[in-house]
Parts: structure tokens; sequence; C-alpha cells
């Protein structure tokens, strides 16, 4: 199946390699029922493919599942550099379907899709929400220093527009000659009022800030309004976020998992619910540590060719939620876990850069969080005795 918004595009090859089927179908369930029994009724067993595993493939990949159909899943890279040994130069969406039917014919590689839990869907919407509100909101903050510099850059230096007292001034008071006018005491009373914390300090840092300016800069007027607007909402987006924060740390702490997850040095609920969105938390889909840190992409490939022999590079292919989850919580744990820093240390010592010392923590992390889970318990700074001993 060449996945599509509106439209899927499904061909079907034998063992063979023939084609039997080739047409297009809409994305909606009565359509897609109807191509899945046309499909199943060509054969006693049938192996699917699809090139996209998001929303887009949702209802087709939950009626396969629930038809107990055998899903894998071809990556559109793959598809694209497969094409290239096709017949012809000209791509079309039933062309791709045939070479995914194809690919899935003669490869045995590919992942398997069965489908997850309620629950880790409901922690891939969320991380996924999160992820575009943190992006909003680092947008809307960059904008809202450069509107403020049009108007004051004293003032813009003066206040920390990441934090929720500077925003709030900003909703009501946006120029030099506002600030001076209300003066420290009349602009003090005005963000109690508004519950702002050390209101006091942050009032006489704004008011000073507007005592080096009197010059009124062009456009002034337009763009306090704007500052105005782009405050309020960095404040919505930080209301928003909070929100999220609290669904994911509360469908996080329902998981199994979750205890021996956030047990790991350096790994708190987000990074664990991240970790869970990129993988499912169920370690039987990876037959060992190796096969997780390739898929975290923080285990060097082979690049040899003749007599140029050792090259190791960092994939191409492997998850970036993954990837920055252990990149990230192996630079949390350099910080509050001793062993991580002797490690860190030691790699160190041995000539490899930050970044190299950093990711061959993140490899030895990978190795002990798959064993926790494999296993069923928490983190301990020393590890249990065998069970023969």
């Amino acid at each position: 199946m060449d996945i599509g918004r509106q439209h899927h595009h499904v061909g079907v090859v034998d063992i063979d390699g023939r084609r039997l089927l080739s047409r297009r179908v809409a994305n909606d369930e009565a359509a897609l029922l109807e191509v899945i029994g046309q499909v199943m009724d060509l054969a006693g067993q049938v192996t699917w493919a699809i090139d996209l595993h998001s929303s887009e493939s949702a209802l087709l990949l939950t009626l396969l599942l629930d038809h107990d159909q055998k899903v894998v899943y071809v990556p559109g890279i793959t598809v694209n550099r497969a094409a290239e040994g096709y017949k012809g130069a000209g791509k079309s969406d039933a062309k791709d379907a045939l070479i995914i039917a194809d690919q899935a014919r003669m490869r045995r590689d590919l992942t398997v899709l069965d489908g997850d839990d309620e629950l880790v869907v409901e922690l891939r919407l969320l991380v996924a929400r999160r992820r575009d509100l943190a992006a909003d909101r680092t947008r809307a903050v960059n904008r809202l220093h450069d509107q403020l510099l049009a108007i004051c850059p004293a003032l813009e230096r003066a206040l920390e527009l990441t934090n929720q007292g500077p925003l709030v001034l900003l909703t009501g008071f946006q120029t030099p000659a506002a600030l001076r006018e209300i003066g420290i005491e009349g602009l003090t009373d005005w963000l109690r009022a508004r519950k702002v914390r050390s209101a006091a300090a942050l009032a006489a840092t704004a008011v000073a800030a507007a005592a080096t300016q009197h010059t009124t800069l062009p456009g002034q007027q337009i763009a306090a309004r704007l500052v105005a607007q782009l405050a309020e909402g960095v404040i919505t987006l930080n209301e928003q976020l909070k929100d999220v924060d609290q669904l994911i740390e509360d469908r996080f702490r329902r998981h199994p998992c979750a205890e021996v997850i956030i047990s790991m040095p350096g790994i708190g609920v987000l990074l664990g619910a991240e970790f869970l969105a990129a993988t499912g938390g169920d370690m039987d889909r990876f037959a060992s540590a190796d096969q997780l840190a390739s898929f975290a992409g923080v285990t060097p490939v082979p690049r040899d060719s003749g007599r140029v022999q050792g090259n190791l590079h960092r994939p191409q292919r492997y998850n970036r939620a993954l990837q920055r989850v252990f990149y990230t919580s192996a630079l949390i744990s350099i910080q509050s876990c001793p062993d991580s820093r002797r490690f860190y240390d030691r790699k160190r010592t041995v000539g490899k850069r930050h970044t190299q010392a950093v990711l061959a923590l993140a490899r030895r992390r990978v190795n002990v969080l798959w064993a926790l889970l494999r296993d069923g318990r928490v983190y301990q700074p020393t590890p249990p005795l065998p069970a023969a001993a």
C-alpha cells in the first residue's frame, strides 16, 4: 500500500513477482474493508506492506490488525532507492505500491507492525503535541525579543522573556514612556494584583531600563501592540504546555515500565514518555541491546571499501526521537550520577571529544536500560549478584 492522505494505492504481487492487482482506494472504512476482502480472496496467506507509519495509515493499520493480517513497514527511503532498480524513469503511486509489495516479497528484515496499546498511542500523541507547542513557544519568544528591540533595547535586555512575570508585565506596559509614567510603586501594585512573584524587583528593573531611553522609535505604537499580543500568546502556550505535561505524567505513570524507566539516572517523566512513544516499552521487539542501540542511532556503523578498513560513522537511518532520549539523559546523568561522570571522564582522558564521550555513555546506558526492562527491575548503583552466586 502506497499511503496517502485521501487515497491509498494497493499493489499486489504473487510469490513469483507477477502483478495480480493495482488500484486506488479511498482512505475510508468501507472502501478499505472492500479492498482487504478482495486481496484476501487472492491467496490463503497475505503479507501487507506500508511505506508510512503515521496518522495517514492509522485506519488501514487498525483494520488489518483487526483481521489478523501480517503488516510490515517499508521505509520511504527504501522505496526511493529500490525504485532505481525497476524499469521506467517515471514515478507514480501505482509503481510505488508495486515496489513496496515486491520489497516485502523479497526481504525478511522488515519491521513487523503489531500495533500498540491505548496507553502508548496516547503518549505518542501527547509527546508529539508537546513538541509542537514547545517549538511554537520558542518561535513566539524569538519574535517577542525582536519586536521589543524595536521599542526599547534596554528593556529587551533587562527582561527574561521565558519567565511568567515579564510576560505579564508586557501585556500591560510595553513602552519606556508608559513605564516611567506608572513608576515603580504603581507597577509593583499592578503586578501584585496579577499574582506576579517578586513584583517589586521586576518593577524596579523595568522602570530602570525605561529611564535610559527617552527617544520614541518609528512604529512604536504598532510594535507595542504586537508585543502585547505576543506576550499573551506565550502565556497561553505556557498554560497549554503545563496541561499537556500533566496529561503525559498521568499516562506515563500508568505504564507498567514507568518505575523501571525513571529509576535510570537522567531520565524523568518527559524523557521516559518519549522513550515509550518511540519503542512502545516492549523490549521483545528488540532481540538484543545492540538492536535497540542501532534503532536509537547511538552505535556507529562501518563504512569500509577496498583497502580502507575500520571506518566507523554515525548511522543515517535511526529514530531521531529515541536518540534524543538517550543523548539528553546521558548529558543529565553526567551531572547527577557519579558512575556516569567517571565513564565520561575516562573517555575524555583517552582523547574522545565531548560529543563522542556522551554518545559512548548513551550506548552504555542502552545496555543497562534494556537489561532492566527485560528483567523487570529498577536501577541500582551496585548491580545485583548473579543467581549462581
